[in-house]
């Protein structure tokens, strides 16, 4: 086939971020070739660039066993409306984007059909439940990774897989200085920046922020500089939520301010950040914050994390995982008390020789990470299955 022969392709992305990443891919797919016809499973984002969306994925976005069986019906909708579609009008390509135990049973199907199947955005499989990369091996023909690392894990493995580059490489900016986001948020410019940022859901503000803002209240007492504590407002709660949730409570005699845009500027002012792990840490990393990375969740959630964790894993922070060193404090479950904290946090504000070394640290992280374009080499990748 020539590439400006139509072809069809499916493309499914379960929450947010897949959409987001879904509809870049989609625009880079269609600036390289001609002819090409999308349909699928996603929202907005993929609306927007020309996707047919056969199922909105926020009725099936959901985490947890609880909230699974609540939405099973939707869920298995989904699936029904997906697998019609696919047996009735044979896509030439099927690309799946995270949002693994959904699009596993996809792809089985697919596979069955003869469809090439593209994986971008890889579920972590390294991390736990790495018998799933079996399941992989079997399925995928190939996998756009955006972790450096991951590409050696999953060749490793007998996975055919390529370092795309991340994302965040695209998006993470910021458009002032330091002095020009304190002086349009009102901060003297001699103050110490500290970022508190506990998550987005307000199930994680809840249990975390009172352990932050207490954290914050040790550590201003034990020095004699002034300091100001910045904490975001994403868009998943309001400001009432975040003072009824510690602020109100915990938040007393600490100079706090709340930042509800430009999330870039202010991690970028932060003379260090205490941050929950994830891939905020990665912007932070970027951004050249340094930090004390933490996680804690329920005892139930933990003690069935470790039974499925990947035993050989060294560290859980992308930003030690990518250096493969210990670039960053890692406090987790039990460790994440306001005394500890405050020990690492201040070793980071106060100890000289401890910031030029995370400095150097985060220099790596940012130069494993390579340079910007994912959409467009992941698109690529996929584009090289359809030939």
């Amino acid at each position: 086939m020539t590439d400006t022969e139509s072809r069809k392709v499916m493309i499914i992305a379960g929450e947010a971020s897949g959409d987001l990443h879904g509809a870049r891919l989609v625009s880079a797919m269609k600036a390289k070739r001609a002819g090409l016809s999308f349909c699928g499973m996603g929202g907005k984002e993929l609306e927007s660039v020309g996707v047919d969306v056969l199922f909105d994925a926020k009725r099936i976005a959901v985490v947890g066993i609880a909230e699974v069986l609540s939405h099973l019906s939707d869920i298995l909708l989904a699936r029904k409306t997906l697998k019609t579609r696919m047996k009735a009008d044979r896509p030439d390509l099927l690309i799946l984007i995270d949002f693994p135990d959904f699009n596993f049973m996809l792809a089985k199907f697919a596979k069955k059909l003869g469809i090439p199947i593209y994986y971008y955005i890889s579920p972590q499989v390294w991390a736990w439940r790495s018998g799933r990369v079996k399941t992989m091996k079997k399925l995928v023909d190939q996998i756009g990774v955006i972790l450096p690392f991951e590409e050696q894990f999953f060749r490793k493995n007998g996975v055919a897989a390529s370092y795309v580059g991340h994302p965040l490489l695209d998006s993470v900016h910021s458009e002032c200085d330091r002095q020009e986001f304190c002086k349009k948020n009102g901060i003297e410019q001699d103050s110490l920046l500290v970022g508190l940022m506990p998550g987005s859901r307000r199930k994680e503000i809840a249990s975390l922020l009172p352990v932050l803002l207490q954290t914050a209240r040790i550590v201003l007492q034990q020095s004699d500089k002034k300091m100001v504590f910045l904490l975001p407002v994403a868009s998943t709660v309001s400001i009432e939520e975040i003072r009824e949730n510690g602020l109100t409570e915990h938040g007393q005699g600490l100079n706090v301010c709340l930042v509800t845009e430009n999330r870039y500027d202010m991690m970028a002012a932060c003379d260090a950040a205490l941050v929950v792990s994830g891939t905020v840490t990665l912007e932070l990393a970027l951004l050249d914050t340094p930090m004390v990375v933490f996680y804690k969740v329920s005892s139930t959630t933990y003690r069935i994390g470790k039974i499925l964790i990947n035993k050989d894993l060294k560290y859980f922070s992308l930003v030690n995982l990518i250096a493969d060193d210990n670039i960053v404090p890692e406090l987790v479950q039990d460790e994440v008390t306001a005394n500890r904290m405050a020990e690492e946090l201040s070793k980071i504000l106060f100890d000289a020789k401890r910031r030029i070394k995370m400095a150097a640290g985060l220099a790596l992280v940012r130069s494993r990470m390579g340079t910007a374009g994912a959409s467009e080499k992941s698109a690529e990748l996929a584009l090289s299955l359809l030939s």
